[in-house]
Protein backbone atom coordinates (compact mmCIF):
# COMPACT_ATOMS: atom_id res chain seq x y z
CA UNK A 1 0.00 0.00 0.00
CA UNK A 2 1.44 3.38 -0.95
CA UNK A 3 2.19 6.02 1.68
CA UNK A 4 -0.71 8.13 0.42
CA UNK A 5 -3.16 5.25 0.60
CA UNK A 6 -1.91 4.26 4.06
CA UNK A 7 -2.49 7.81 5.31
CA UNK A 8 -5.98 7.80 3.81
CA UNK A 9 -6.80 4.52 5.58
CA UNK A 10 -5.47 5.94 8.85
CA UNK A 11 -7.66 9.03 8.47
CA UNK A 12 -10.73 6.91 7.71
CA UNK A 13 -10.05 4.66 10.70
CA UNK A 14 -10.99 7.49 13.03
CA UNK A 15 -13.81 8.99 10.97
CA UNK A 16 -17.45 8.88 11.99
CA UNK A 17 -18.50 8.16 8.40
CA UNK A 18 -16.38 4.99 8.33
CA UNK A 19 -17.83 3.80 11.66
CA UNK A 20 -21.36 4.34 10.38
CA UNK A 21 -20.63 2.40 7.18
CA UNK A 22 -19.31 -0.54 9.17
CA UNK A 23 -22.31 -0.39 11.52
CA UNK A 24 -24.61 -0.65 8.51
CA UNK A 25 -22.75 -3.75 7.26
CA UNK A 26 -22.87 -5.26 10.75
CA UNK A 27 -26.61 -4.60 10.90
CA UNK A 28 -27.20 -6.33 7.56
CA UNK A 29 -25.99 -9.61 9.08
CA UNK A 30 -28.34 -9.32 12.05
CA UNK A 31 -27.87 -10.84 15.48
CA UNK A 32 -26.33 -14.03 14.05
CA UNK A 33 -23.35 -12.12 12.64
CA UNK A 34 -20.23 -11.25 14.61
CA UNK A 35 -19.58 -7.60 15.58
CA UNK A 36 -17.50 -5.81 12.94
CA UNK A 37 -16.94 -2.36 14.46
CA UNK A 38 -13.55 -2.23 16.17
CA UNK A 39 -11.02 0.63 16.58
CA UNK A 40 -8.79 1.03 13.52
CA UNK A 41 -10.91 -1.03 11.16
CA UNK A 42 -11.72 0.55 7.80
CA UNK A 43 -14.22 -0.58 5.17
CA UNK A 44 -12.26 -0.47 1.91
CA UNK A 45 -14.92 -1.70 -0.51
CA UNK A 46 -17.74 -4.13 -1.20
CA UNK A 47 -19.44 -5.95 -4.04
CA UNK A 48 -21.08 -9.11 -5.32
CA UNK A 49 -18.73 -11.86 -6.50
CA UNK A 50 -19.54 -15.30 -7.87
CA UNK A 51 -18.08 -17.90 -5.55
CA UNK A 52 -17.32 -21.37 -6.88
CA UNK A 53 -19.07 -23.58 -4.33
CA UNK A 54 -19.18 -27.34 -4.08
CA UNK A 55 -22.43 -27.75 -6.02
CA UNK A 56 -22.38 -24.76 -8.37
CA UNK A 57 -21.24 -21.13 -8.65
CA UNK A 58 -23.23 -18.84 -6.33
CA UNK A 59 -23.48 -15.07 -5.86
CA UNK A 60 -22.08 -13.89 -2.54
CA UNK A 61 -21.74 -10.42 -1.02
CA UNK A 62 -18.13 -9.57 -0.11
CA UNK A 63 -16.83 -6.78 2.12
CA UNK A 64 -13.14 -5.88 2.17
CA UNK A 65 -11.81 -4.25 5.33
CA UNK A 66 -8.21 -3.28 6.01
CA UNK A 67 -7.76 -6.36 8.23
CA UNK A 68 -10.46 -8.89 7.28
CA UNK A 69 -12.49 -10.14 4.32
CA UNK A 70 -16.16 -10.82 5.10
CA UNK A 71 -18.74 -12.54 2.92
CA UNK A 72 -22.23 -13.92 3.23
CA UNK A 73 -25.31 -15.20 1.44
CA UNK A 74 -27.52 -12.54 -0.11
CA UNK A 75 -31.03 -12.58 1.39
CA UNK A 76 -32.05 -9.06 0.33
CA UNK A 77 -29.50 -7.13 -1.71
CA UNK A 78 -27.95 -4.23 0.27
CA UNK A 79 -30.22 -4.97 3.22
CA UNK A 80 -29.87 -8.48 4.59
CA UNK A 81 -27.18 -11.19 4.51
CA UNK A 82 -26.67 -14.42 6.45
CA UNK A 83 -24.04 -17.15 6.95
CA UNK A 84 -21.35 -14.62 7.74
CA UNK A 85 -17.77 -15.74 7.06
CA UNK A 86 -14.79 -13.73 8.36
CA UNK A 87 -11.29 -14.29 6.94
CA UNK A 88 -8.26 -12.59 8.56
CA UNK A 89 -6.31 -10.96 5.73
CA UNK A 90 -2.94 -11.76 7.33
CA UNK A 91 -3.47 -15.40 6.36
CA UNK A 92 -4.62 -14.72 2.77
CA UNK A 93 -2.73 -15.26 -0.47
CA UNK A 94 -4.30 -14.67 -3.88
CA UNK A 95 -3.62 -16.14 -7.32
CA UNK A 96 -5.22 -15.37 -10.65
CA UNK A 97 -7.37 -18.00 -12.39
CA UNK A 98 -7.40 -18.42 -16.16
CA UNK A 99 -10.72 -17.78 -17.93
CA UNK A 100 -12.60 -20.96 -18.80
CA UNK A 101 -16.01 -21.02 -20.49
CA UNK A 102 -18.52 -18.92 -18.58
CA UNK A 103 -16.19 -18.61 -15.61
CA UNK A 104 -14.16 -15.48 -16.30
CA UNK A 105 -12.32 -12.79 -14.33
CA UNK A 106 -11.52 -15.11 -11.44
CA UNK A 107 -8.89 -15.52 -8.74
CA UNK A 108 -8.17 -17.78 -5.79
CA UNK A 109 -8.49 -16.70 -2.18
CA UNK A 110 -6.25 -19.10 -0.24
CA UNK A 111 -5.91 -19.49 3.52
CA UNK A 112 -4.65 -22.30 5.78
CA UNK A 113 -8.25 -23.04 6.82
CA UNK A 114 -10.03 -22.93 3.46
CA UNK A 115 -9.42 -21.86 -0.12
CA UNK A 116 -11.82 -21.07 -2.95
CA UNK A 117 -12.24 -19.33 -6.30
CA UNK A 118 -14.27 -16.18 -6.90
CA UNK A 119 -15.22 -14.42 -10.13
CA UNK A 120 -15.92 -10.75 -10.81
CA UNK A 121 -18.29 -9.37 -13.46
CA UNK A 122 -15.50 -7.62 -15.40
CA UNK A 123 -11.73 -7.74 -15.83
CA UNK A 124 -11.47 -4.24 -14.31
CA UNK A 125 -13.40 -5.35 -11.23
CA UNK A 126 -11.10 -8.37 -10.86
CA UNK A 127 -8.03 -6.18 -11.13
CA UNK A 128 -9.32 -3.75 -8.51
CA UNK A 129 -10.30 -6.48 -6.05
CA UNK A 130 -6.95 -8.26 -6.37
CA UNK A 131 -5.02 -4.99 -6.09
CA UNK A 132 -6.85 -3.84 -2.97
CA UNK A 133 -6.67 -7.24 -1.26
CA UNK A 134 -2.97 -7.50 -2.06
CA UNK A 135 -2.28 -4.01 -0.71
CA UNK A 136 -4.21 -4.68 2.51
CA UNK A 137 -2.38 -7.99 3.08
CA UNK A 138 0.98 -6.38 2.36
CA UNK A 139 0.30 -3.51 4.74
CA UNK A 140 -0.75 -5.86 7.54
CA UNK A 141 2.35 -8.03 7.15
CA UNK A 142 4.59 -4.98 7.06
CA UNK A 143 3.08 -3.64 10.29
CA UNK A 144 3.25 -6.98 12.08
CA UNK A 145 6.64 -8.03 10.70
CA UNK A 146 5.20 -11.47 9.90
CA UNK A 147 6.09 -13.52 6.83
CA UNK A 148 3.41 -14.37 4.24
CA UNK A 149 1.48 -17.57 4.92
CA UNK A 150 3.18 -20.51 3.21
CA UNK A 151 0.54 -23.18 3.77
CA UNK A 152 -3.02 -23.10 2.45
CA UNK A 153 -5.95 -25.48 2.27
CA UNK A 154 -6.69 -27.16 -1.05
CA UNK A 155 -9.27 -25.62 -3.36
CA UNK A 156 -12.10 -28.14 -3.67
CA UNK A 157 -12.84 -29.49 -7.15
CA UNK A 158 -16.57 -28.83 -7.85
CA UNK A 159 -18.82 -31.90 -7.84
CA UNK A 160 -19.83 -31.27 -11.44
CA UNK A 161 -16.27 -31.83 -12.67
CA UNK A 162 -16.15 -35.46 -11.54
CA UNK A 163 -18.47 -38.25 -12.68
CA UNK A 164 -15.92 -40.84 -11.53
CA UNK A 165 -13.74 -41.02 -8.43
CA UNK A 166 -10.65 -38.93 -9.18
CA UNK A 167 -8.40 -41.42 -7.38
CA UNK A 168 -9.44 -44.94 -8.41
CA UNK A 169 -11.05 -43.81 -11.70
CA UNK A 170 -13.46 -46.74 -11.34
CA UNK A 171 -16.40 -45.92 -9.10
CA UNK A 172 -19.10 -43.86 -10.78
CA UNK A 173 -21.00 -41.41 -8.62
CA UNK A 174 -24.69 -42.12 -8.11
CA UNK A 175 -27.29 -41.19 -5.45
CA UNK A 176 -26.04 -44.23 -3.51
CA UNK A 177 -22.34 -43.78 -4.26
CA UNK A 178 -21.83 -40.27 -2.92
CA UNK A 179 -19.13 -37.78 -3.70
CA UNK A 180 -16.69 -36.85 -0.95
CA UNK A 181 -13.85 -34.35 -0.85
CA UNK A 182 -10.34 -35.01 0.40
CA UNK A 183 -9.46 -32.12 2.73
CA UNK A 184 -5.80 -32.34 1.78
CA UNK A 185 -5.86 -32.35 -2.05
CA UNK A 186 -9.44 -31.20 -2.76
CA UNK A 187 -10.16 -34.12 -5.13
CA UNK A 188 -13.67 -35.54 -5.52
CA UNK A 189 -13.40 -39.14 -4.33
CA UNK A 190 -15.55 -42.17 -3.54
CA UNK A 191 -16.18 -43.56 -0.05
CA UNK A 192 -13.73 -46.50 -0.31
CA UNK A 193 -10.96 -44.15 -1.51
CA UNK A 194 -11.54 -41.75 1.39
CA UNK A 195 -12.32 -43.97 4.36
CA UNK A 196 -9.51 -42.59 6.51
CA UNK A 197 -9.18 -39.45 8.61
CA UNK A 198 -6.15 -37.40 9.51
CA UNK A 199 -5.59 -34.44 11.80
CA UNK A 200 -4.93 -31.27 9.79
CA UNK A 201 -4.66 -28.70 12.59
CA UNK A 202 -4.94 -25.67 10.32
CA UNK A 203 -8.35 -26.87 9.10
CA UNK A 204 -9.93 -28.51 12.14
CA UNK A 205 -9.33 -29.56 15.72
CA UNK A 206 -10.69 -33.01 14.80
CA UNK A 207 -9.36 -35.50 12.21
CA UNK A 208 -10.89 -34.84 8.78
CA UNK A 209 -11.58 -36.97 5.71
CA UNK A 210 -8.62 -37.54 3.40
CA UNK A 211 -8.14 -39.78 0.38
CA UNK A 212 -5.98 -42.92 0.57
CA UNK A 213 -3.18 -41.29 -1.44
CA UNK A 214 -2.92 -38.25 0.85
CA UNK A 215 -3.34 -40.39 3.96
CA UNK A 216 -0.29 -42.48 3.09
CA UNK A 217 1.76 -39.36 2.40
CA UNK A 218 0.64 -37.68 5.62
CA UNK A 219 1.15 -40.80 7.73
CA UNK A 220 4.66 -41.39 6.39
CA UNK A 221 5.58 -37.76 7.02
CA UNK A 222 3.78 -37.51 10.34
CA UNK A 223 1.47 -34.97 8.71
CA UNK A 224 3.95 -32.24 9.49
CA UNK A 225 2.56 -32.18 13.02
CA UNK A 226 4.41 -35.07 14.64
CA UNK A 227 1.16 -37.00 14.80
CA UNK A 228 0.93 -40.36 13.10
CA UNK A 229 -2.14 -42.61 12.69
CA UNK A 230 -4.03 -43.39 15.89
CA UNK A 231 -6.54 -46.17 16.16
CA UNK A 232 -9.05 -43.99 18.02
CA UNK A 233 -8.95 -41.17 15.46
CA UNK A 234 -8.30 -42.88 12.16
CA UNK A 235 -10.65 -45.85 12.25
CA UNK A 236 -11.78 -47.13 8.87
CA UNK A 237 -15.17 -48.47 9.85
CA UNK A 238 -16.60 -46.90 13.01
CA UNK A 239 -20.32 -46.14 12.78
CA UNK A 240 -19.62 -42.48 13.49
CA UNK A 241 -17.35 -42.26 10.48
CA UNK A 242 -19.81 -43.86 8.09
CA UNK A 243 -22.65 -41.68 9.31
CA UNK A 244 -23.87 -39.02 6.87
CA UNK A 245 -22.94 -36.45 9.52
CA UNK A 246 -19.28 -36.92 8.59
CA UNK A 247 -19.82 -34.92 5.43
CA UNK A 248 -22.74 -32.78 6.47
CA UNK A 249 -20.32 -29.86 6.69
CA UNK A 250 -19.17 -30.22 3.09
CA UNK A 251 -21.69 -27.79 1.65
CA UNK A 252 -20.98 -25.17 4.28
CA UNK A 253 -17.24 -25.68 4.34
CA UNK A 254 -17.05 -24.94 0.63
CA UNK A 255 -19.39 -21.99 0.94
Amino acid sequence: MSAGEAKMVDRLANSEANSKRIQVVEGCFGAAGQPLVIPGRVLIGEGVLTKLCRKKPKARQFFLFNDILVYGNIVIQKKKYNKQHIIPLESVTIDTVADEGDLRNGWLIKTPTKSFAVYAATATEKSEWMSHIGKCVGDLLEKSGKAPTGEHAAVWIPDSEATLCMRCQKIKFTPLSRRHHCRKCGYVVCGPCSDKKFLLPSQSSKPVRVCEFCYLQLASAGGGTGLGPRSDSYSRSGSKFNNVSDDEDEEDSSD
